[in-house]
């Protein structure tokens, strides 16, 4: 024998029935009030249940929108039993949550037919849950799996672009790190609570590699020079942040979910922006500035000056580039953010002495 079902009926005749019609078949459970039946539902989950309506206490139709409120026993499927053949009775059992119901007295052949139809409608409907709960696992995954892909090639691309002034890819994984730390921080402090989502910190994360793309189209005589840049190779240098907004439309404009493909956009673009509205490309002052273009914009001036360039030694100790951030908040940089990055010296300390790289 296979399914169980659970019979709820106040006369004992009936339950005798029902158990002669369908117990050569099935395994019957028998329980003589709701309350019986609620009892037995704590520890017991049937395939079906067969509910008379008219009990003493509480009637099949209070029972079933118990069942119906359990978020463990909702799924359970139900047939009412009812002597009541008229209209206002049978759409109150569908109105309860009932998937059939059967007259009294039954007659083996249709009682046989409804429950054997009702349990393999729920088999059916089980089969496609599970199938469903498999194909969206494996859709997750897949996924999943692109955009690591998609990830590890966008990081690449920028290692590869930022390799050519020496950096070996160290600057990617460090500001990604920085504006990590960052905006994490503004929002513990409580600060942007309306921009500063969890999605908004992860697109940042993911943003910030990216930042100078368009360095691609610099030529490796003016990234890697020793010396002062010309005013024309200045100008130059300063076009890689539009070169970077538009280099990025074309790669992930179509294929990046929009809210990730504007602010990539918009660290690319404005994150030599200065907060008096004196940088590049656009002089945007204050808050004018993207949010996350003024987080990269520190990230990325406190890596340049703490690592190593082919064109410059690295500034230590720490103490030296604080001061020199501490000179540019409010002039080169958002003062907020300025002070809470300093704020983070710990943090960075403990970074620095146990990065792998």
């Amino acid at each position: 024998m296979g399914e169980v079902i659970l019979v709820v009926d106040d006369d004992a005749a009936n339950l005798a029935l029902a158990r002669k019609i369908l117990g050569g078949e099935y395994r019957i459970a028998a329980a003589n009030s709701a309350e019986a039946a609620m009892r037995y539902l704590e520890n017991n989950r049937p395939d079906l249940i067969l509910a008379d309506i008219n009990m003493p206490g509480t009637d099949g139709f209070e029972m079933v929108e118990k069942i119906k409120g359990s978020e463990q026993l909702r799924s359970i499927p139900v047939i009412f039993l009812t002597a009541d053949k008229n209209e206002e009775t049978e759409v109150r059992c569908f109105q309860a949550g009932a998937v059939d119901f059967v007259g009294k007295p039954f007659l083996p052949d249709i009682l046989n037919s409804r429950v054997k139809r009702t349990l393999e409608l729920e088999s059916y409907r089980s089969s496609l849950e599970e199938m469903v709960e498999r194909q969206a696992v494996q859709i997750t995954d897949t996924i999943r799996r692109i955009n690591e892909i998609q990830e590890n090639v966008i990081i690449g691309m920028a290692n590869l672009i930022e390799s050519r002034d020496g950096s070996t890819g160290k600057h990617v994984k460090n500001t990604r790190i920085y504006v990590g730390m960052i905006a994490e921080e503004l929002k513990r402090r409580g600060l942007y609570p309306e921009t500063l989502t969890e999605d908004y910190i992860e697109r940042l994360r993911k943003a910030a590699p990216l930042h100078d793309v368009g360095k691609i189209k610099v030529p490796d005589s003016i990234l890697q020079k020793p010396g002062r840049l010309t005013p024309e190779e200045y100008e130059q240098i300063k076009a890689h942040t539009t070169c970077s907004a538009a280099i990025l439309d074309d790669i992930i404009g179509d294929v990046e979910e929009e809210n990730y493909v504007r602010m990539v956009k918009e660290v690319a673009m404005y994150h030599h922006e200065r907060w008096d509205g004196k940088g590049y490309p656009l002089g945007l002052k204050g808050e004018q500035i993207p949010l996350c273009a003024r987080i990269m914009a520190l990230a990325d001036v406190f890596d340049a000056l703490y690592e190593e360039r082919c064109y410059k030694p690295p500034v230590r100790p720490l103490e030296q580039i604080y001061e020199l951030l501490r000179a540019g908040s409010g002039t080169q940089f958002d003062p907020v953010i300025t002070e809470v990055f300093l704020g983070l010296d710990g943090q960075l300390r403990e970074f620095l002495a146990n990065r792998g790289w």
